[in-house]
C-alpha cells in the first residue's frame, strides 16, 4: 500500500475534501471542514493518523506493533499506523472508513444532509 492508495480511497468518500493546513508535506483528509486523517507526505514509512472509538483504539495497539496512539493528536481517540508492516491493507481501509463515520456522524444534521445530497 502507498500513499498514493491512501489518497484515492480517501477521495471517493462522499464530501471529501483534501488540503495541507499546517505546512507543505501534511496532507489532510476532511468531511464536512473535520478532519478524519492525515499524513505526511514525505514521512517514510508512510503513517496515517485516524480517529478511533476508544475502545476500539487500545484494542488494535495491543493486537499490532504497527498501531501506536495519534502522534500530535488526541491520543485517546486517534491512532497512527504505519503501513505496510503487520497489518492487512483491507484493515486499513476499514479504519478509514470507520474515522470517516466517526467524524461525518458528529457533523450537524444540516451539513450531513448537504453531503449526502451531492
Amino acid at each position: 500500500m502507498n500513499l498514493e492508495d491512501i489518497r484515492n480511497y480517501c477521495l471517493k468518500m462522499k464530501g471529501t475534501t483534501e488540503d495541507t493546513p499546517f505546512d507543505e508535506t501534511t496532507l489532510v483528509f476532511r468531511v464536512g471542514n473535520k478532519i478524519f486523517a492525515l499524513t505526511d507526505i514525505e514521512q517514510i514509512p508512510i503513517r496515517v493518523n485516524l480517529k478511533c472509538d476508544p475502545e476500539r483504539a487500545i484494542d488494535l495497539r495491543e493486537k499490532y506493533e504497527c498501531v501506536i496512539p495519534g502522534y500530535h493528536m488526541n491520543k485517546m481517540h486517534w491512532n497512527t499506523i504505519e503501513l505496510n508492516s503487520d497489518m492487512y491493507d483491507e484493515l486499513v481501509f476499514e479504519l478509514i472508513d470507520h474515522s470517516y463515520n466517526l467524524i461525518f456522524q458528529s457533523l450537524k444534521k444540516v451539513e450531513k444532509e448537504k453531503i449526502l445530497n451531492q
